[in-house]
């Protein structure tokens, strides 16, 4: 009977867990997640395919997506903040993949009739498809900005409580969840592509787009249920009350003598009833520039956020070449590296940064959360130094007396370099120098990844409720906006004899970044940040963390 018991116990613990809101939320996000990777890979490689194999459409695809969550991060944010949850996340699901549905559906189109697009109209037909496909896909972006920040940076807080323990393991296993699929799920989309062709790859993902999109709402609304303080929302109130109040607020503010901005509330939550009231009072003009005002209320809000050291210093790590994007595999290429190596070379790096998860949560329990980004901080200096190594190491391309700009010179000036270039470039003597780049990068993903989930974590903890959407927009701006700079920081110096270069500035970039999270760790917990003691639960020795928007006036 006791066997049983124990059984039925341990029978009843493994349901309890795979129908908790906390695994739920993992499978929609896996789901979410799956997606997009396939999307961000395919989208890629149909717009080379479509252009005649040049990288012009996907360079105005990718300055397009990084200017509007530049621009809009903090309108989107702010927008997350004020609705309810359920309506932000089914609302954010249905359009992105929606419009996922529609550029995969329209890509067929192109495919299909690309010769016959071509001819007709002289070819503006065709170039309209293009504008439509990226203006689309650019919309299913901003939606899955929202989505993520209305999940990962407000649902899972909710979802793990008061647990500060809870709240770092489910970041992790996100974490975990977005390097895996990173991984596996271009491969699923690439051979989809391989043995059966573009249009086939467009068809499979919105399929698969359509399925997730049911399935990931059902599992929304499950949640939804099974987390009660989801439905509550910090400076919302319920809808017949709010009118209510809305309708009398004239009243009390002619009593106390008030005007509406006098009498309003300091969060944006809090003031919707004022400003929906505003426009009509204002005229057009201050209804026209009402998005601007939520834009700078949002930075501002965010330079006055007690983690704003904190989230400069996660935002300096994206102005880098260290990674593996397009920029490093290209260089790698003209290193002598093949797909083959390079693909090995991606796993590993996922390795290393599902250990960087993991570590995380265990630094974090015996040394704290501001320490465990400190700890971070180091070990991922400590293995970018043999980045800077590998500069001057046999193999090294890097001269100085090549000048950075000369390719940007001469392609400005209509000349043709490239045949020039592949003669002038000696053949590689040693592997030594790539070797040690990719060491340096790959060990470096612990380091980076750990100290992503403490900053993460430190924004989810210290900013207030009303102001998680809106801050968390603006970080995303921030990232993208560094993003941007080390684009065109390539786009400067694209030869390989700069990439030298490149890594030295990198490493510099994100040696500030730590200095501004030192500097935040230092003012947080002073001397003690070199005592590994007690976890610390919320960051100390500064203000509590209340609403920073007052100081927009």
């Amino acid at each position: 009977m006791d066997n049983q018991g124990s059984k039925k116990t341990c029978c009843e613990a493994v349901r309890d867990f795979f129908t908790s809101a906390k695994f739920l939320i993992y499978m929609g996000h896996a789901l979410s997640t799956w997606g997009d990777r396939m999307w961000s890979f395919a989208v890629a490689v149909f717009l080379v395919e479509l252009y005649g194999n040049s990288l012009l459409l996907t360079a105005v695809y990718g300055l397009v997506v990084a200017g509007s969550v530049l621009l809009l991060g903090a309108i989107i944010g702010d927008w997350v903040d004020r609705n309810p949850r359920l309506k932000v996340a089914q609302t954010s699901l249905i359009v992105q993949n929606s419009c996922v549905i529609v550029c995969g559906v329209l890509l067929m189109v192109v495919f299909q009739f690309k010769e016959q697009l071509t001819v007709l109209y002289n070819g503006w037909i065709l170039t309209t498809c293009y504008i439509m496909v990226i203006t689309i896909a650019n919309i299913a972006n901003l939606a899955s900005t929202a989505m993520s920040i209305t999940i990962q940076r407000d649902w899972v807080v909710v979802v793990a409580g008061q647990d500060s323990s809870k709240l770092a393991d489910m970041n992790a296993t996100v974490r975990i969840i977005d390097q895996l699929t990173n991984i596996l799920a271009p491969m699923l989309v690439g051979q989809v592509m391989s043995f059966g062709s573009h249009f086939i790859g467009c068809g499979f993902i919105s399929g698969w787009n359509l399925v997730s999109m049911c399935v990931e709402y059902a599992l929304l609304w499950k949640v939804y249920q099974k987390t009660p303080a989801l439905a509550t929302k910090a400076g919302q109130k319920d809808p017949h009350q709010q009118q209510e109040l809305k309708d009398l607020s004239p009243v009390r503010e002619i009593e106390n003598g008030q005007s509406p901005e006098e009498s309003s509330q300091p969060l944006m939550t809090d003031s919707a009833a004022v400003k929906s009231e505003s426009p009509k009072k204002r005229g057009c003009c201050y209804q026209v520039t009402e998005p601007l005002r939520t834009l700078k209320g949002g930075w501002v809000a965010y330079y006055n956020q007690n983690i704003f050291l904190a989230g400069m210093s996660l935002a300096f790590l994206y102005m880098t070449v260290l990674g593996f994007d397009c920029i490093t595999t290209g260089y790698a290429y003209t290193q002598g590296l093949n797909g083959s190596i390079l693909s090995l070379l991606m796993g590993a790096s996922a390795i290393s940064g599902i250990c960087g998860t993991v570590a995380f949560t265990w630094i974090r329990k015996k040394c704290g959360l501001i320490r465990t980004g400190f700890i971070s901080g180091v070990a991922q200096m400590s293995c970018l130094t043999l980045c800077v190594v590998s500069v001057f190491a046999p193999g090294s391309p890097f001269d100085l007396s090549v000048s950075p700009f000369e390719d940007l010179y001469t392609h400005l000036v209509g000349e043709t370099v490239i045949t020039t270039a592949a003669q002038e470039m000696p053949p590689l003597q040693s592997y030594l120098s790539v070797s040690l780049l990719f060491a340096g990068v790959i060990a470096a993903r612990m380091g980076l990844w750990s100290f992503d989930l403490t900053v993460t974590q430190l924004i989810q903890e210290n900013v207030i409720e009303s102001e998680r959407g809106i801050i968390s927009g603006v970080q995303n701006s921030m990232n993208y906006l560094l993003d941007l700079l080390h684009f065109i920081m390539v786009i400067l110096a694209p030869n390989p004899e700069a990439f030298g270069l490149l890594v030295i500035i990198s490493v510099c970039f994100v040696a500030m970044g730590h200095m501004m999270y030192f500097r935040f760790a230092f003012k947080s917990l002073g001397s003690r940040l070199f005592l590994c003691c007690s976890p610390e639960q919320k960051v100390e020795n500064m203000d509590s963390p209340s609403s920073s928007l007052p100081a927009i006036v």
